[in-house]
Order: C-alpha cells, then structure tokens, then sequence
C-alpha cells in the first residue's frame, strides 16, 4: 500500500474513563466531523472500548491504547497487546509498555499539575507535544516541543478529548499506509507532526463542573 499523510487523534478517552462522558458512537461521529482518518483510545489504565469501536466503524483506524498512570505521571501505551500494570515508576512502564509490543509515549509532560518533568528522558518512544487539554497550552506546547527535540524523540499531538466536542482539537499528522502497525512504525521512525490549539474555555468549565458534580 502507498503511505499518505494520515491525521489521528492519538489521546481520546470514552466513557470507560471515570472523568469522560464520550459515548463510542460520539467517536465515531466527532471523528467524521473533523475528518480524522483515525483515533487512539486511551482511557486511564484501562483498554477497554478500542476493540468495540473497531468493530462498529470499520472505516476508522483505531489503536488500542491505554493512558497509564505511574509514579511520576502519565505515560500513554499505543497497541500494547495486554493491559499495562498502574502505578509503577515511568522506566518500569515503559519496559511492560514494550514487552507487550507497544510504544511509550510521555503524556503532556511539561503541564503545570499533571506534567512529568524530570522523569522524562530517552527511553521513552516518542513526546506528545501538542495536547489540546493542556494548560497553559502555549506554554506547554513550547516547553514540550523543546523537550522532545533535546532527547531527539518524535513528537505527537492528540486532545486528550474528554467530552465529545474536544475530538479532533489536536492530533497528529502520520506518514504511513492505513493501518495500526505501520502507523505505530512511523511514530517510531519520526513521520510524524503534531497540530491542534486549545480547548474552548467553555469545555474546560464543562470538565469542572463535571468533576464536581461527581465529587459531591
């Protein structure tokens, strides 16, 4: 098959995740909408929702992926073939990430809150650069993209999306065929370009308002 350039959201979670409401079909509808070629499911330390999706939209491309929580942060797992152990140290995830044939990718590092910072370094697969969800997003963005040209690392993009209108916010640009093996390759290999802005102030207050409400 002839590569061409792919866009995929590579951080989307769904309502398997605790703190998002995305329904599969709202996947696949948002993902039409914003003429994604294909999208990553990464609910947290979970690989639930990924195998169904794909069976229900055949013409999406659709990497099982998980968001994992460890020791020093997130760390997103694409096309592992088996759930990743939570809360180990990042090298320890990163390892299990690999022998379960995946690829590590360190999720919004340089966030205020949420960030991974020092425990960043090359042993990890590829940076996400641009996350739509992250704040201060400018900011994150620039340290991101320098952190990853420092360790000589790909970069990605995905929005982190937790409520359906953030799909497709970020994503990344994927040179390769139409298919989850020689996408994970071409992250790999650096064909990659990661692209998107913030999510709408309006979305982040939804994501508040959410919490609280789950809270109380």
């Amino acid at each position: 098959m002839i590569e061409s350039q792919l866009k995929i959201d590579l951080h989307v979670h769904t309502d398997d995740s605790s703190d998002s409401t995305i329904s599969l079909n709202e996947v696949v509808a948002y993902a039409r909408i914003r003429g994604l070629d294909g999208v990553a499911i990464t609910n947290h330390d979970s690989t639930y929702g990924a195998l169904e999706l794909a069976e229900r939209a055949p013409e999406l491309i659709v990497i099982s992926g998980v968001e994992v929580s460890t020791s020093g942060g997130h760390v997103i797992a694409l096309n592992a073939t088996r759930p990743i152990t939570a809360n180990l140290s990042p090298s320890e995830t990163i390892q299990e990430i690999h022998e379960a044939g995946g690829i590590a990718v360190a999720a919004h590092p340089t966030t205020v809150y949420k960030g991974m910072g020092r425990h960043v370094n090359g042993g990890f697969d590829a940076i996400e650069v641009v996350n739509a969800s992250a704040f201060p997003f400018f900011l994150s963005t620039r340290l991101s993209q320098r952190l990853a040209v420092r360790l000589g690392l790909p970069q990605t993009g995905g929005s982190d999306a937790h409520h359906a209108s953030e799909i497709g916010s970020a994503y990344t640009l994927v040179d390769a065929t139409p298919d989850v093996d020689s996408i994970v390759r071409a992250i790999k290999q650096n064909k990659t370009a990661p692209i998107g802005q913030p999510i709408k102030w309006r979305q982040r207050f939804e994501r508040g308002w959410l919490g609280l409400k789950r809270r109380f």
